[in-house]
């Protein structure tokens, strides 16, 4: 099964699929006059207070939440591992020009995210609920039904999402999770399996309010935490700041393979090995789509459409634009300090040897952030897969889908996960098709 799956995201994530997906970033990014340069608004948005939702007599002053908590939602579940490991594998198989890529799909992408967000809150539906006073509900799935009349894609585009919030948003988490804890603390992965599933039912238990109060105060925590340890590095390798953005940008368009005096040849990479590597990152970083970030999108309370796209819109500047080109500066300005450390470099540990520059706790701060990073999207991606798991069954008790996420937490912490890695890209690429089936079809709806 494993050579099968390898075989098959090998021709579902070839070229022609990349450049459909960087076709629909720059498609959305002209369509909607280069949406990005709101970016500063997008941000301002989502730390103030929405006046119109004070005036929402439907919703009891606890759901009375801006679109920082959704925010904060989307990004507990794009923030994760492959932030800090990702941009590394990229490095490490696309040179230092995958950096300049990853930044540009990011830049790109967050036109895409506007837009299926946007269609998400457009399309969202008002749940009446005596626990939770009333909540929205929205995301692909209601778009899928509402907007294009397509209920069997909708419900196709649910299962997936459920299936992918027990793959790539829980047993590789926890897994991660557990890595950290036997390297750091020298705790078995059982025990930290038992510990994630405890902590993760403690903040699900009290529903999407408790999902979002614990996001926005764990997003600005673990995200300060990890570029405190990156300023720190950018800060000591300073002086080779410019040789760093130089090198990205020149082995970014080199035509042929240049190692731009890094590691005797280790990241010597072409322009086609560095851009294929660092939008392949850049996409599966920040989501954009695949259409999670709309169910987040479409929880909110804000009242307008444009305002909560532009506010969703930022989850993709932070996780791609800001953190990944961040790690890969500290990632290159450590590689051209010590050239020779990439001589012994894994696809993962670059990030590692750069983070060992930070005296006596640079290994113990990277562990610490990794854990908070997976724990945030486990937190995350249970929400995506909780509103899905609603869609297809709403009668169910939810408590069916928590006590069945718990379990796969603990089964991930403890088990070998090759398979659920290759399942989970086969999954997003089964997300990715009907959500661009309703970007495309319904375009005309979104406006800047």
């Amino acid at each position: 099964m494993l050579s099968f799956f390898r075989s098959l995201n090998g021709f579902l994530w070839g070229v022609p699929v990349l450049l459909l997906l960087l076709g629909t970033h720059l498609y959305f990014t002209l369509s909607l006059h280069f949406i990005q340069r709101k970016t500063l608004t997008g941000i301002r948005l989502s730390v103030s207070p929405d006046p119109d939702t004070k005036r929402n007599l439907r919703l009891s002053s606890p759901q009375k939440r801006g679109g920082f908590a959704s925010l904060a939602t989307t990004l507990a579940a794009t923030l994760g591992t492959g932030n800090i490991i990702g941009i590394s594998t990229a490095i490490y198989l696309g040179g230092p020009g995958a950096v300049f890529w990853c930044w540009l799909t990011g830049l790109l992408g967050m036109a895409t995210t506007y837009a299926e967000c946007f269609l998400s809150f457009s399309y969202r539906r008002f749940l009446p609920s005596k626990k939770e006073a009333g909540r929205y509900v929205g995301g692909p799935m209601y778009v899928l039904e509402d907007g294009l009349h397509q209920k069997g894609l909708a419900c196709f585009y649910s299962f997936c999402i459920v299936l992918s919030s027990f793959g790539v948003g829980c047993t590789t988490q926890s897994n991660s999770i557990a890595a950290a804890a036997l390297q750091l603390f020298q705790i078995p992965p059982a025990v930290t399996g038992l510990l994630a599933a405890l902590f993760t039912g403690l903040v699900i238990i009290g529903g999407s309010a408790s999902i979002e109060d614990f996001c926005v105060k764990l997003v600005p925590l673990m995200g300060g935490l990890y570029l405190f340890g990156c300023l720190f590095i950018l800060i000591s390798n300073r002086s080779y700041l410019p040789s760093a953005f130089l090198c990205i940008i020149t082995t970014a368009f080199s035509p042929k393979a240049a190692a731009a005096g890094i590691g005797g040849g280790l990241l010597a990479c072409s322009l086609k090995t560095a851009a294929r590597y660092g939008i392949a990152r850049g996409l599966f970083t920040n989501e954009a789509g695949i259409g999670s970030a709309g169910i987040a999108a479409a929880g909110s309370q804000v009242t307008k459409a444009k305002t909560q796209a532009l506010i969703s819109m930022t989850a993709t500047f932070w996780d791609t634009v800001v953190i990944c080109a961040i790690t890969g500066l500290v990632i290159i300005t450590h590689l051209l300090r010590f050239p020779g450390s990439a001589s012994t470099a894994s696809t993962g540990t670059l990030t590692h040897a750069a983070f060992l520059q930070i005296p006596y706790i640079g290994n113990l701060l990277l562990g610490i952030c990794l854990i908070l990073f997976a724990f945030a999207t486990l937190t995350g991606w249970f929400y995506f897969g909780q509103q899905a798991f609603y869609y297809l069954f709403p009668k169910k008790r939810p408590r069916l889908y928590q006590t069945l996420y718990l379990a796969v937490i603990f089964l991930g912490a403890v088990l070998s996960l090759e398979l659920v890695w290759e399942i989970s890209d086969t999954l997003n690429f089964l997300l990715l098709i009907p959500n661009l089936i309703a970007l495309y079809g319904l375009r005309s709806k979104i406006t800047d």
